[in-house]
């Protein structure tokens, strides 16, 4: 253990699965206390039964459900938000609502996460979002995705600048075997995956963990900061 974290508070806000739960791992691996906050408290403790992160409860689609959580948790060092809420679809099949939703809990959300951390945050902190590899590479059915994803990536340029010296970056990965996939029946998900592989330079699907190092690097890394760090094996070169 590097402890590149020892010492140091890391919020990180999203379900207790996939990318969340693999920051969360290598945050306690670094020396951190982990603070693991979603909508759903009680799956999180579940979740996290056994290990040393504190759980709290937070929706980011809700202002007053944010400033609760920073009173409640008090100064941290570093915020991560992992929370997504993907609308997939052609434009034809999009709604209003599934749009907005995507953006309130990407873009939005992270937004009013910086509003009520910045200013207690202590020095040194940072800030880390998760865009997305749609922003570079759309394809029919990931429209709003896309959209959402590319204003992530305008975000953590602007809060970079307004919030200076604390530094925001994001994360933009490609395709990750989250477990979201899983949705698609083992054959599907096996078939999408082959031809992702096949096609992937680097001849692979990713992981959680890989996201989750990339995290960690934006974290410690002090002199970056209103960048979008690819993750995606390259996915967007093919």
């Amino acid at each position: 253990m590097s402890a590149s974290l020892q010492g140091r508070t890391v919020l990180v806000v999203g379900r207790g699965s996939g990318i969340a739960r693999a920051v969360s791992d290598v945050a306690l691996g670094e020396g951190a206390r982990v603070i693991a906050a979603g909508r759903d408290k009680a799956a999180l403790q579940e979740s996290y039964d056994g290990t040393e992160v504190t759980v709290a409860t937070v929706d980011v689609t809700d202002e007053a459900s944010i400033a609760a959580l920073a009173t409640e948790v008090g100064p941290v060092d570093h915020v991560v938000t992992a929370a997504s809420a993907r609308a997939r679809g052609t434009v034809g099949e999009l709604t209003p609502e599934a749009i907005l939703r995507s953006f309130h809990t990407k873009v939005v959300g992270p937004i009013m996460l910086a509003k009520h951390f910045a200013p207690t945050m202590r020095a040194g902190g940072s800030f880390v979002l998760l865009s997305g590899v749609a922003a570079l590479e759309p394809d029919p059915g990931s429209l709003a995705v896309a959209a959402t994803n590319g204003a992530v990536n305008t975000v953590v340029r602007s809060l970079a600048v307004e919030l200076a010296p604390i530094r925001v970056n994001a994360v933009s990965p490609g395709t990750i075997d989250t477990g979201a996939w899983d949705a698609l029946g083992e054959q599907k998900k096996a078939e999408l995956f082959a031809r992702l592989s096949a096609a992937n330079p680097v001849g692979r699907i990713g992981t959680p963990e890989d996201v989750a190092h990339a995290v960690l690097f934006a974290m410690t890394n002090t002199f970056m900061t209103g960048v979008s760090l690819s993750v995606d094996g390259g996915q967007p070169l093919v």
